[in-house]
């Protein structure tokens, strides 16, 4: 396979090479077929065009070698001594070795007209003709080859840098994801402390619950994005368990765009969200808790919304934090930024009636991203 896609480019350099030659080689011919005419010496465009074929096909056939050392052998700063002796031997080479070639070339050419003359009767005219030209030639090669070389270095420098960029990024929301487990577990599992006391069939149901919701984060634990079907199946099981230990005082409305279902959005964005509802606005009233859940589609967005009926953000600010407060709200902020950049939004606001909503905006995406 590699041999045969080594092949496919060198065939596509090989013929892109040999129309840039032609080319050269029709655009000198027109212009030897011009001036030879308008200096009173006129030449057919055959003739016209034969020499100068005969002339960059020479150079073609050089050419190769020329480029691979301008490839290899840059004269870039600083430059070295050794670098510039083997181009101006190798310039010096080349020259020397065009004014061979073409003069066989002009002295076949001669001789089919039927003509008769030796080599040197073409080889001094083309000696003064062409020196300056090869020489010219010669180091526009090279700078060609600079010139490329340095693009693709520059391309690999961009192309290493987007790699570098990727996993920093894929490692950043690792890390956020792996601080977000823990304290999803932490708090969990003082859910089921607190509960232990007051029913132990409900913490014992609770636990199972809590295996069932660390099997699936484990199996998803890789994964920056999922289904958001399967984001809501993740949030029914920690909502069993919430609503194990409120009860009555707990109640869970959904309303989901059913088209959104296998629309990819970042795993446990929702989680953290209720359990923060939950903590600071059910947890902190005696009535009974509403908490909202939203999904919708704007043009080429998807907006999640969490809303609850606590006592809202001004109520919560005039509480003393615990210990804890907002992990997993910051969590779920920073996550966005990286997933997202500036193609996302988190507004954490005073919803109309009371309580607090939370809204979410980040690019509709039918596949996931990759593995961190």
């Amino acid at each position: 396979m590699t041999f045969w896609v080594g092949t496919k480019h060198f065939m596509r350099g090989s013929t892109l090479a040999l129309v840039v030659w032609t080319v050269l080689a029709f655009l000198f011919a027109g212009q030897f077929y011009a001036s030879s005419a308008m200096m009173g010496r006129a030449v057919s465009w055959s003739h016209a065009l034969s020499f100068a074929l005969a002339d960059w096909y020479v150079f073609a056939l050089l050419a190769p070698p020329v480029a691979w050392l301008g490839r290899h052998v840059r004269l870039e700063w600083p430059v070295r001594t050794r670098h510039v002796i083997i181009h101006v031997s190798s310039c010096a080479a080349f020259m020397m070795a065009y004014l061979l070639l073409r003069a066989a070339v002009a002295l076949w050419q001669v001789r089919v007209s039927g003509a008769s003359v030796g080599f040197f009767d073409v080889f001094e005219p083309l000696l003064v003709k062409t020196l300056p030209h090869s020489l010219l030639v010669y180091w526009a090669i090279v700078s060609v080859q600079h010139v490329a070389a340095y693009q693709e270095r520059a391309r690999e420098r961009e192309r290493r840098a987007a790699e570098l960029e990727q996993r920093l990024t894929a490692a950043r929301l690792q890390a956020l994801q792996m601080q977000l487990n823990p304290h999803f577990l932490f708090n969990t599992l003082n859910a089921i402390s607190s509960l232990m006391h007051q029913d132990v069939d409900a913490a014992d149901r609770m636990v199972v619950r809590l295996s069932e919701l660390l099997r699936r984060a484990l199996d998803t634990r890789d994964r920056q994005e999922i289904p958001l079907r399967e984001e809501l199946e993740f949030l029914d099981r920690y909502l069993e368990i919430e609503q194990t230990r409120f009860r009555d005082r707990l109640t869970v409305k959904r309303s989901i765009d059913v088209t959104l279902l296998d629309a990819h959005v970042p795993n446990l964005v929702l989680q953290p969200l209720v359990e923060n509802a939950i903590k600071h606005g059910i947890e902190k009233q005696r009535k009974p808790g509403i908490i909202e859940l939203g999904a919708r589609r704007e043009e080429d967005q998807v907006v999640l919304t969490v809303r609850d009926n606590g006592p809202g953000l001004a109520a919560a600010a005039a509480r003393p934090k615990r210990k804890g407060h907002g992990i997993g709200v910051g969590n779920t902020r920073r996550r966005l930024e990286q997933l997202y950049g500036r193609r996302q939004e988190f507004l954490m606001r005073d919803a109309e009636g009371g309580g607090t909503e939370v809204i979410v905006r980040f690019p509709f995406r039918g596949s996931a991203l990759p593995s961190a």
